[in-house]
């Protein structure tokens, strides 16, 4: 038996990306899952790639936190796993960025996982544990990611934090910190040449020659969602070397 079997978990941006491979990995695994997801494209992806054995739905940050929870107790009943991976990034630099920009950002960041965890955390019994996505931006100094690095940097000081306060409930906190991963983001976000540029730089200077899978940042976030069951207020770094090499 797997050792993800009937465990009931909630992936936030569990669509695309990172997100949806730890939702396949725990289907396959036999946990029933719940994923968020903001565009009609990537829910009906997530629906194909998921099937039967997942709840696909929509949820916008802040505003949609309370009808998520209430949608997870009705599925689920409780939480085992809550993965708080829904984020989004912005490229601006000091001189360029706008209010809007960086109230958009630390709302979809940083509020929206602060609230979405303080919400559920009635549904997460002891044992449970939470894993929010961070990123290696949060400790270095990567030109026009000043306000993207910062909410990045705010969630990590949170894991810190929600894991002192909530260990004596039996509830661990981490976080897994990924470095360059191959999601599509930038080709999704930036001119195809730039992208492509943007990317063997990248590849060229990271320790590994190449950028992670989406598959391997999932079974750092298993680790500590299941298995590290002696680990709570810890970064996990899945980053081919780049921060310490």
């Amino acid at each position: 038996m797997s050792s993800y079997q009937d465990k009931r978990v909630v992936i936030t941006g569990g669509t695309s990306g990172i997100g949806l491979a730890t939702a396949r990995a725990l289907v396959a695994g036999g946990a029933r899952v719940l994923v968020t997801g903001r565009t009609p494209s990537s829910l009906e992806k997530a629906r194909t790639a998921l099937g039967p054995g997942a709840i696909v739905e929509a949820s916008d940050a802040v505003a949609d936190i309370d009808t998520l929870v209430g949608r997870a107790e009705q599925e689920l009943g409780a939480v085992d796993l809550l993965v708080l991976n829904a984020g989004g990034t912005a490229a601006s630099t000091v001189d360029d960025t706008t209010e809007a920009l960086y109230d958009n950002l630390f709302e979809l960041n940083t509020k929206a996982p602060f609230f979405t965890l303080q919400k559920f955390l009635p549904l997460i019994p002891a044992g449970g544990s939470v894993v929010l996505t961070t990123s290696v931006s949060n400790t270095k100094g990567i030109a026009t990611t000043g306000v993207y690095s910062a909410t990045k940097a705010a969630l990590r000081s949170m894991t810190r934090t929600f894991a002192r306060e909530l260990v004596d409930r039996g509830i661990r906190v981490n976080a897994v910190s990924p470095g360059p991963i191959d999601t599509g983001i930038l080709e999704r976000t930036m001119p195809v040449e730039a992208a492509r540029e943007f990317l063997e730089q990248i590849k060229a200077t990271n320790p590994m020659r190449r950028f992670g899978e989406p598959e391997e940042v999932a079974k750092a976030i298993l680790f500590l969602g299941f298995d590290a069951t002696y680990t709570t207020g810890t970064e996990l770094v899945v980053d081919g070397g780049a921060s310490d090499l």
